[in-house]
């Protein structure tokens, strides 16, 4: 039972974050994203995603990960519209 409902907490943050990413890919632009944001936000999911292979828990470690990669790609348009001005 405990193991479903961190499966649920972990598929909705995970795809709630998904809307922004689209609109972020679609536009091309993260401007309004600061990197502080993003870097503090892609450090604690990493360390979300260690501390889930830690407890063995699929559902910290699957949607750490996931949303990770995520943010990882709003980091990549942001830092492409920084250095291409």
């Amino acid at each position: 039972m405990i193991e479903t409902i961190g499966s649920l907490a972990a598929l909705l943050t995970t795809f709630s974050f998904l809307p922004q990413v689209i609109k972020t890919w679609r536009t091309g632009s993260a401007a309004d994203l600061s990197w502080i944001w993003l870097l503090a936000f892609a450090a604690g999911l990493f360390l979300w995603a260690l501390y889930g292979l830690a407890l063995h828990s699929a559902p910290l470690v699957g949607a750490n990960t996931v949303t990770l990669s995520l943010v990882l790609m709003i980091v990549g348009v942001k830092w492409r519209e920084d250095h291409n001005g």
